[in-house]
């Protein structure tokens, strides 16, 4: 048995390599539809690693205050004239909230950061508070987080991310270094652990976090400000619900108002990010399929010219003793094997791919479980497509065959 296989896998190989121009054409669709599928899967894996340790970032058990909700599809004008959320809010949050752990206020603005001839634009600057570390998920890998006296002192003083440090200190060691923010100077006390990319689009270390006393001083007041809360997972929704009767009282709204509020969590990144990985996914399904039927077609196509070319060897080996199931088998194999060969080529490419989305884009590795199902589809769009030309050979008559010219 595995004799008779061996011979029918040489023919088989030996038709291949006599036709190369006209095998390399007929596995270009099988090609395309691997490379889709793997490098889709791929594209996805590496996404969803992305999107997860971003989601980390947000916090799983953290709502975050603002005037408007994430994703909203209104108008930007309705949403401007909206009053602005008051860090004075968090006093009367912490008062009036049973699920509240920790609330901080926090409010963002974009500024340049200077050190001697070293400058930096469109750094992110929050100010909050000293409670702000307890509703993050980054840690201080140097030095100290700003304390409760500072804030209500209005002191000078910053924390600063990872890119700051690295781009502004170099080999240096930044604790007790001063920088530029805008017109004022500023002696770092601390610098915070490197947090990567959100969503692999824009650094999250690229920031600077001071005293929220000092930013309302300094800088006017001006800027985005919103309040993180944490509470226990288990009870995200009764915190919804309770910190939305708190801010419509504080807001002032009467019933049957809308909002003038959103209280957001990362549950509004994954539902965006779900539409988008099932757009991804489903424009990757359709052009496998796509390239797949195109490829198998083709396949077949050139299998009936190969089962026509080759009549009368088939009467020959017909005539000598080889069974139907013999002549069937040589032909499916023929087609198993151009597939397979054309999986492994997308195979190969999807493996290039995924290294420069590794490198460039963002972390990612192909998965084994989707190597794997690239063969076993190769396999499958061989059998398929070889099976009609194969049963064509198959019946042929031994003396019809070997009449044949």
């Amino acid at each position: 048995m595995l004799g008779l296989l061996y011979e029918d896998f040489m023919i088989a190989l030996g038709a291949i390599f006599d036709n190369k121009v006209r095998s390399i054409l007929t596995l270009l669709g099988i090609v395309i539809g691997i490379l889709a599928v793997t490098l889709m899967g791929t594209l996805i894996s590496g996404l969803d690693r992305s999107f997860d340790r971003s989601m980390d970032f947000l916090g799983r058990d953290v709502l975050f205050i603002s005037k408007h909700k994430w994703f909203d599809n209104r108008s930007w004008w309705e949403i401007r004239n909206r009053p602005n959320i008051k860090p004075d809010y968090v006093e009367d949050i912490k008062r009036q909230s049973r699920y509240a752990l920790a609330v901080t206020p926090s409010v963002t603005r974009r500024v340049s950061v200077i050190r001697g001839k070293n400058s930096l634009m469109g750094v992110e600057l929050e100010g909050t508070t000293s409670e702000s570390i307890q509703t993050s998920t980054a840690n201080i890998a140097r030095g100290r987080f700003i304390t409760t006296g500072e804030n209500r002192s209005g002191s000078r003083v910053a924390v600063i991310g990872h890119d700051v440090a690295r781009e502004l200190f170099a080999n240096e060691n930044p604790l007790g270094g001063k920088i530029k923010l805008g017109n004022y100077r500023f002696r770092v006390i601390g610098v915070i652990e490197k947090q990567g990319k959100f969503l692999g689009l824009f650094s999250q270390d690229n920031v600077v976090v001071i005293p929220l006393g000092t930013f309302e001083r300094l800088f006017s007041r001006r800027g985005w400000a919103q309040i993180k809360v944490k509470v226990a997972a288990e009870n995200m929704a009764k915190a919804k619900d309770e910190l939305t009767g708190i801010l419509r009282r504080l807001r002032g709204l009467k019933p049957g108002e809308e909002d003038n509020f959103a209280i957001n969590q990362q549950e509004a990144f994954r539902d965006q990010y779900n539409m988008i990985k099932l757009a991804i996914g489903g424009t990757g399904v359709f052009i496998t399929i796509l390239s797949l039927v195109v490829g198998g077609i083709g396949i077949m196509n050139i299998m009936f010219v190969t089962v026509k070319e080759r009549t009368r060897e088939i009467g020959i080996r017909k005539a000598i003793g080889a069974t139907r199931n013999m002549i069937l088998g040589q032909f499916i194999l023929e087609a198993v094997i151009i597939c397979l060969a054309g999986g492994a080529v997308g195979l190969g490419l999807s493996w290039g791919g995924s290294l420069l989305i590794d490198q460039f884009i963002f972390p990612s590795a192909m998965p084994v479980w989707l190597a794997l199902f690239s063969i076993f589809l190769s396999v499958a769009v061989g059998l398929v497509s070889g099976l009609a030309p194969a049963y064509r050979a198959a019946r042929l008559d031994p003396i019809e065959a070997l009449r044949y010219e």
